[in-house]
């Protein structure tokens, strides 16, 4: 399976909403989705701390990552491990507005309302949204 694009995201709550960005209509990928807060791995990091240093740089927030993976997402050029993520000290700030134009907490309530970066999102969110409990 592809893995050209090993990339990692997270599943940040609030209440009942998961923290989701909307990607830069400029993007070469996925330009004007929703999306994770996450990125690409860099050679020789783990998937817990690329997401620790990508939401240090995208949302200036200092994480606790869990190191289980939630859900993998593959296909023939990418791969996406994504991890939950409750704990965080700072405050929310969009540290990367040339990646996104909004960073907001979303409920499942709006997701048919939301183009997102992969067909899976809503259903895998949902799901883990509702396990939270």
């Amino acid at each position: 399976m592809g893995s050209e694009h090993r990339v990692v995201a997270g599943v940040l709550y609030r209440g009942r909403a998961v923290l989701l960005g909307l990607r830069s209509a400029s993007r070469s990928w996925y330009p004007g989705v929703w999306d994770l807060p996450g990125g690409h791995i860099e050679p020789g990091e783990s998937t817990v701390v690329a997401l620790t240093r990508e939401l240090r740089e995208e949302l200036g927030i200092e994480a606790l990552v869990e190191p289980t993976v939630l859900f993998r997402i593959e296909s023939d050029d990418m791969a996406l491990d994504a991890h939950l993520v409750t704990k965080w000290a700072g405050r929310i700030t969009n540290g990367a507005p040339d990646e996104h134009d909004d960073l907001r907490f979303v409920g499942v309530r709006e997701f048919p309302r939301l183009a997102f970066a992969h067909p899976l999102y809503p259903s895998l969110l949902a799901d883990l949204i509702a396990a939270q409990r």
